[in-house]
């Protein structure tokens, strides 16, 4: 990018169309780019801030979904119908968390080609309910039926790095058996084609693109290089970075001078009071962290850098944002299986211990422990799923080369997500239109900031509400309220606190009990703006809401069919067997005992189940991530025509007696001792091979461990009293 600043002095004249970029990082803390007081190498970030604004105090919802939401649509999230994560659907009762966007609430993209735009998206969608993450849609919710024309890039929450679920507009594809091949990468790539393509063939049209990285949710993936980068950085610890961290960004102005050090959070344990082996293992998963930004940052150069080169760079707008703060869903020593820390099942050192080498490849699906995740947090406190400020705030950077007049800003007015999109309507004086495809349109909630750009003290925003999984909370006119809940407890018996925002930087100072009056005038303020957004119900179901299934949707079968060369199918669309009894019955026909491979497989190495033929044996296994259950035929399997029957007899909460069947005889028992309460996997399921990474390690040497013999049919049956129970 070293010849980007000629860019910079040759763009004065008034540009004759705007190009609109937005990128999306995902769960990077506030701290985490250098431009924002952090170590990490991301020098084109720090470009883009240098010859733009950065802003100090922009919030967003506290998680992935309800952040998307808005910012595509410019109104806020609860209002469109994303509540909560898209992962979730509760179904009629709950309006505000179906897991998709409202028609009466038309994205940027539908808004934008009603204006001459085409309209490209790339990466993490997460905006459609998992049930509909199918190859055979529905459609309508994913981004083509969202305004975008092209697509690249995954449905749902998180993806591997190397090996993920793609999808190219409306088809699921497997691009990651090319060489070398990384989700950041594959993304830039495709983006760059597309603005190649656009401006060669009608470089008169504008175009609005939306880059949106799986980085740097976990898993933590990146290539050995760019870990190595940071090899022993990391070796003084958290408390250090942190502080380190403080002081750079008191030096840059991106905190105020009076901005007090707070202690660490609850279950953050201090640097010094741990381990060799703790140290070693905690300073490696930051490592990775760091790698995986640098690799990021590097990315976003790429693309910036071919902006420059088809001549598009001085006629775009580039908004660069995370979607919420960084997550602690590591716990205390980090994680090496995403699909555990999920499920709420922490990972003792031992088990880290043992994935030590692997951290940041494909052989691990890392997160870092919550002493980093704070860091990323600095000056904060808590993190990513809060609605403390290090859920909340992040960082936001915006480049405009023409319409920026204090190149390398920082504006410190109170900014939400929403606002982004109606500045982005204001700057191209674009009128929200009454209806969008026959629909009659919701007003934007989110206010233009565009002042701004010229005078970074000239916006104000008085209010904003937040809402996650039924923690509450209120700004207003410079204070901050906070409702704080334990699940399952009445509401009213949440407990409040109140700061005063505009003089407290990061909450260290709770006034709920000095000044009560203030508190309760803000409570009041939450009550109007929840009843004016479609807050309620509320509801605090948490990660419980992956075994929900809404009556309304395909997933609330209890009877599935699949046949063979089906393609693969993403494990949120995929039966729900959590905690439910089951069977899964397969006609198969094998000419000759020598006839093996995978019936089903659902999952990878780090968690699933599998069936599966070799040495003439059928073989189920449940994968657990700490544990693996085998059960065995004590017979071979017969040739010719067989139903071979898996059966799931649940015997109390996430266990059960797994048996194998020969045409309705049994042939093989064996407990499960332990099956995944929330989520099994984050790979889906496969008939007749298991491709990606492989469930069970007595096949990860054969592929994909193709069926030999022919499947008929998969068929899944589930007790139906145990649905949504």
């Amino acid at each position: 990018m070293a010849n980007l600043n000629e860019t910079m002095k040759k763009s004065t004249e008034k540009l004759d169309k705007t190009n609109i970029v937005y990128v999306v990082l995902d769960d990077s803390g506030f701290s985490d780019f250098a431009c924002f007081g952090s170590e990490i190498q991301t020098p084109n970030m720090d470009w883009l801030a240098e010859n733009g604004l950065r802003f100090n105090n922009y919030h967003s919802p506290p998680t992935c979904s309800p952040t998307r939401s808005s910012l595509l649509t410019g109104r806020n999230h609860h209002a469109v119908g994303m509540a909560t994560v898209a992962n979730f659907d509760f179904g009629p009762d709950y309006p505000n968390k179906r897991g998709r966007i409202v028609p009466e609430a038309a994205t940027v993209a539908e808004v934008l080609k009603e204006n001459g735009y085409n309209n490209y998206a790339l990466g993490k969608w997460h905006l459609s309910p998992s049930h509909q993450a199918t190859p055979a849609g529905p459609y309508e919710n994913w981004p083509l039926g969202k305004g975008f024309d092209r697509f690249y890039g995954f449905l749902e929450d998180s993806s591997d790095q190397y090996k993920p679920e793609m999808v190219n507009d409306n088809t699921f594809v497997d691009d990651a058996e090319e060489e070398g091949y990384h989700v950041s990468e594959a993304l830039v790539n495709k983006a760059k084609q597309y603005v190649t393509d656009h401006v060669s063939v009608d470089p008169s049209k504008p175009f609005f693109l939306s880059l949106n990285f799986g980085a740097q949710h976990q898993p933590v993936q990146v290539f050995k290089e760019y870990i190595d980068m940071y090899k022993g950085k990391y070796d003084v610890g958290w408390d250090v970075i942190r502080r380190q961290r403080f002081e750079r960004q008191k030096e840059l102005g991106i905190i105020p001078e009076d901005t007090e050090f707070i202690g660490r959070n609850p279950g953050v344990v201090a640097w010094e009071e741990l381990t060799a082996d703790q140290k070693k293992a905690f300073a490696r998963f930051q490592e990775a962290y760091a790698g995986f930004l640098t690799h990021t940052d590097e990315q976003i150069g790429r693309f910036v850098d071919h902006l420059q080169t088809v001549d598009q760079l001085d006629k775009t707008m580039i908004v660069v944002i995370s979607d919420d703060g960084a997550s602690s869903r590591g716990t205390m020593n980090g994680s090496v299986n995403h699909t555990l820390s999920y499920n709420g099942i922490d990972q003792d050192l031992e088990y880290i211990m043992e994935s030590y080498d692997d951290i940041g490849s494909e052989h691990s699906k890392a997160e870092f422990p919550n002493g980093w995740a704070q860091v990323s947090n600095t000056p904060f406190k808590f993190y990513k799923a809060t609605t403390f400020e290090g859920g909340l705030r992040n960082p936001l950077i915006i480049y405009h080369p023409t319409a920026i007049e204090e190149k390398g800003g920082i504006c410190n007015q109170y900014l939400h997500v929403s606002d982004i999109t109606p500045t982005v309507y204001n700057l191209l004086g674009i009128e929200l239109p009454k209806e969008v495809k026959g629909v009659k349109q919701m007003p934007l909630h989110g206010k233009s900031f565009l002042e701004a750009f010229s005078d970074p003290k000239a916006f104000i925003k008085d209010t904003q509400y937040y809402e996650h999984n039924g923690m509450r909370a209120i700004y207003h006119k410079g204070w901050k309220a906070l409702g704080l809940r334990t699940p399952g407890q009445p509401f009213e018996d949440d407990t409040w606190q109140l700061y005063h925002a505009e003089r407290d930087f990061n909450e260290n100072h709770n006034l709920a009990e000095t000044n009560r009056e203030k508190l309760v005038e803000l409570q009041k303020v939450w009550e109007e703006e929840a009843l004016k957004y479609n807050v309620f119900p509320m509801s605090d179901a948490g990660p419980n809401g992956f075994s929900f299934v809404a009556d309304d949707t395909l997933r609330a079968r209890n009877h599935f069919v699949f046949y063979p060369g089906m393609a693969h199918l993403p494990e949120g669309a995929c039966p729900l067997t959590i905690n439910r009894s089951y069977s899964i019955s397969v006609p198969i026909v094998r000419e000759t005992d020598k006839e093996e491979g995978v019936l089903f497989a659902l999952g990878g190495n780090e968690s699933g189940y599998t069936l599966y033929i070799k040495d003439n044996r059928l073989v189920y296994e449940y994968n657990m991530g700490t544990a693996i259950y085998q059960v065995e035929a004590d017979e071979a399997v017969p040739v010719g025509e067989t139903t071979v029957e898996l059966r799931f007899r649940r015997t109390g909460d996430c266990k059960g007696i797994a048996s194998l069947h020969f045409d309705n005889r049994k042939v093989g028992e064996g407990e499960i001792k332990q099956t995944h309460p929330y989520k099994i996997s984050f790979e889906g399921l496969d008939i007749g091979k298991d491709s990606r990474y492989p469930v069970s390690s007595d096949y990860k040497d054969l592929g994909e461990f193709a069926f030999t013999g022919e499947i008929k049919k998969v068929i899944y049956d589930i007790e139906v009293e145990q649905v949504n129970s």
